[in-house]
């Protein structure tokens, strides 16, 4: 199960050799983050009541081609893998069909400054939703 995240950019996110600066590459990807939250149950009531959320902990971006002003990016976000406190997403944006960059994402599930296991609901939806990392997940950088 994958979601879709639209987002265009705007023009302060155009670096000086007029493309969208890596900085927005990453803002766009927690955009994104932050929307797979809310369809697996890790919303904004959640985490007021709670006080549990997700932290990243690592992440890998692939900047691929440039991202033109004004462009319309979709990012297709998927669960790759889960745990009791952990979730792996992938992320790929595309302009015009065509792939931009990826990002890869670790995160915990944090309360009260530890990790802490997912609610079973929010488990089983993470669990539910897992689909096959891509050929590119899991690489290094070499």
């Amino acid at each position: 199960m994958s979601w879709q995240l639209r987002q265009q950019v705007r023009p302060e996110w155009i670096d000086y050799n007029g493309h969208l600066s890596e900085a927005y590459y990453v803002l766009v990807f927690g955009f994104a983050t932050d929307a797979v939250m809310e369809r697996i149950g890790l919303d904004a009531a959640y985490r007021a009541t709670t006080g549990h959320s997700l932290y990243t902990v690592e992440a890998h971006v692939r900047y691929l081609r440039e991202v033109g002003p004004d462009a319309d990016m979709v990012v297709t976000s998927r669960i790759v893998g889960g745990g009791a406190k952990k979730l792996l997403l992938c992320h790929e944006m595309t302009v015009d069909g065509v792939l931009r960059a990826t990002e890869e994402v670790v995160a915990l599930h944090v309360g009260s400054d530890r990790a802490v296991p997912f609610p079973d609901d929010v488990a089983d939806r993470i669990t539910a939703a897992i689909e096959p990392a891509p050929e590119y997940a899991g690489r290094s950088i070499s």
